[in-house]
């Protein structure tokens, strides 16, 4: 994981005030004062929200729901998406790792993410619909036949061809069940290759241009595609994670490539021995053109994806949008690596009428700001603006342009508050709430790490935490209060520090976020193998998925994941009968990188003990057996 923050910005512990620092000296009970806000609401306790039976933590290598539930996988890693009149066609899945680079084009990708539902015009809008799915990474070892020996140029063609984003078709039957239709007009594979343009003011700056697109306007591909995010006019936003470790970097890299962890050989991935555009010694700008947000027409299987650099470049989770009173589109970004940023992105012009057609520039004018959480439970959202406080030329910053392709030294110079890990970011529009995952960061207060007050939570963060904030004078204003919605952790752990406060349904590391139409906070888990199982982790089981009432701050557990799996992109049809998420990596190893020899090793997920089988990341529609509301 990545950790490029040297500067000495605060962070968001040592900002906070004695009365909020308490809450782990003091443990689980100094932990209610924490959470103020939801006592307040249980005086008079509001109907609840949840309604089933939570589940059992659980090491089983399977999905689990609640009783009267069913969970169904319905697009795995290697399933045709069903691209008409397209060669090969409609590819099966071979379980050996044998699809090649051009098969694996035109099939799911690895590692399934963020995700959303869209309704189709026409159609009964919780009955058929387009499922458009980011695929953030690859294991190699399952991947190939043999692995990532004998690496060839085929090799890391397909794996480019198993990044990026699915666009699918699926329908529920008349029992409830949901399929994916093949063929379909509009389904579609976006890949680290598909052609995209870059606009907004980092567009054809001398920073993204090279000698491959002298115009810095040209991009191609996107990856390492995270969270997502869905805009007012029906467009979908994919979000460029942790790219820069598909890059190999100078043995001595400048200060603008050491801010963003540029290194030799970069995260392994090797696409530079095979395509010349990751090996930054030869084109040290690429890595400039990545790191956005990504907007896709899925209704136009012929549109051209378009990098929106008015949002800023970061090692983004997601970009959630809501729409402001007066009718500006506002996106809230996490960036998730150790010590970074929560951004938010506030258009100049409003929304208008007539989807995509009529807002295709909307996100590119606008103004950028970087959060700073204060001491006293308030915060402020700073501007990201070239020629302003102190973002000047002689500062490196001579232009917009140059601003957003360095949007971290900006943040860095205007002393934003560094975060652990901030993650996805979900919102109720009509209180301008927002709630942000934090994973945790196990270098926070390490040698030569930022530290933290001794009060104050926490030191070697390995459980994690949910902060939510409410803006002052709307989506669109410069002013929050902010507190911590829930601490992660297991109250049975011994260092204090791990125990959180997340009493009945305790979990680690949250993840991704989603509040449903209903008000229910949905928040999911990714333990990393490695400390899954372990240490402070022993009883907490596989990765979650946790349902949370944010008026009483009630917890349960609603589903339980394979063995080695995240669970991540959750959402639901509109009349909330069923309910998708994304089963990524199952059987994932602690090292990260499976065994071509033992593919099964840790998960079988989710086609069994079949011969020659592989675990397969995967959407599960999950519904009622009465067809009632999810979680109701």
């Amino acid at each position: 994981m990545e950790d490029s923050n040297a500067s000495a910005n605060a962070d968001i512990h040592a900002l906070c005030d004695p009365a909020r620092r308490v809450v782990l000296r003091g443990g689980l009970a100094a932990a209610s004062a924490l959470l103020a806000p939801l006592a307040a609401c249980v005086s008079t306790p509001p109907t609840r929200l949840l309604g089933f039976t939570a589940v059992a933590v659980s090491r089983a290598d399977a999905v689990l729901v609640p009783p009267g539930y069913v969970a169904e996988p319905i697009y795995a890693w290697g399933d045709a998406i069903g691209a008409p009149g397209l060669a090969p066609g409609l590819p099966a899945f071979r379980a050996d790792g044998g699809n090649s680079a051009a098969e694996q084009a035109l099939q799911a990708g690895m590692h399934h993410d963020g995700m959303h539902f869209f309704a189709l015009e026409g159609a009964p809008p919780s009955e058929r619909g387009l499922l458009v799915v980011n695929h953030e990474y690859t294991d190699e070892g399952l991947l190939h036949t043999d692995g990532a020996a004998a690496w060839s140029a085929e090799k890391v063609a397909k794996s480019q061809a198993a990044h990026g984003v699915s666009v699918v078709e699926v329908q529920r039957d008349a029992e409830g069940r949901w399929t994916v239709l093949r063929p379909s007009r509009y389904a579609r594979r976006i890949t680290a290759t598909t052609p995209m343009r870059m606009q907004g003011p980092a567009a054809g700056h001398a920073l993204v241009r090279t000698a491959l697109d002298p115009s810095g306007t040209q991009v191609r591909g996107t990856f390492n595609n995270c969270a997502h995010g869905v805009t007012p006019w029906g467009t979908y936003l994919t979000c460029e994670e942790n790219f820069v470790g598909y890059f190999h970097g100078p043995a001595e890299p400048d200060a603008h490539a050491r801010r963003w962890g540029l290194r030799p050989q970069g995260n392994g991935y090797r696409w530079h021995e095979h395509d010349e555009r990751f090996d930054a010694t030869r084109h040290p700008n690429e890595f400039n053109r990545h790191g956005w947000v990504v907007e896709i027409d899925p209704f136009d299987p012929a549109s051209t994806p378009i990098k929106r650099t008015a949002l800023g470049r970061a090692a983004h989770e997601g970009a959630f949008v809501m729409q402001a009173i007066d009718g500006r589109a506002v996106v809230y970004m996490g960036e998730d690596a150790r010590f970074e940023y929560i951004y938010k992105f506030v258009s100049r012009d409003a929304v208008r009428p007539g989807g995509f057609a009529a807002n295709r520039e909307l996100l590119d004018h606008g103004t950028l700001y970087v959060a700073r959480f204060d001491a006293d439970g308030s915060g402020q959202w700073l501007a990201l603006t070239a020629g302003q406080g102190g973002l000047d030329a002689a500062a490196g910053f001579a232009s917009q342009g140059e601003l957003l392709v360095k949007s971290r030294q900006a943040s860095d110079r205007l002393g934003a508050t560094k975060m652990d890990r901030p993650e996805w970011i979900a919102g109720d529009a009509s209180t301008a709430t927002l709630y942000c995952s934090l994973t945790g960061n196990s270098s926070r207060g390490q040698a030569g790490q930022p530290g933290v007050d001794a009060a104050n939570p926490r030191a070697d963060n390995s459980m994690g935490h949910v902060i939510r904030w409410t803006e002052s004078g709307g989506l669109a204003g410069t002013r929050f209060a902010w507190s911590h919605f829930v601490l992660a952790g297991d109250p049975a752990n011994e260092r204090a520090e791990a125990r959180g406060n997340a009493n009945g349904a305790e979990f680690a590391s949250p993840d991704g976020l989603w509040l449903d139409p209903r008000g229910v906070l949905w928040i999911q888990t990714d333990v990393s193998p490695s400390a899954m199982h372990r240490g402070e982790h022993a009883r907490l089981g596989n990765n979650m998925l946790v349902a949370a009432d944010p008026r009483s701050g009630e917890l349960r557990r609603f589903l339980t994941g394979p063995v080695g799996c995240e669970i991540t992109g959750v959402v639901t049809t509109p009349d909330m009968k069923t309910l998708f998420v994304n089963i990524q990596h199952p059987g994932e190893s602690p090292g990260e990188r499976s065994d071509p020899a033992n593919p099964t090793r840790h998960s079988s997920w989710p086609q069994g003990l079949a011969p020659g089988g592989r675990p397969r990341s995967a959407t599960v529609a999950i519904r009622r057996l009465d067809r009632g509301v999810i979680g109701s």
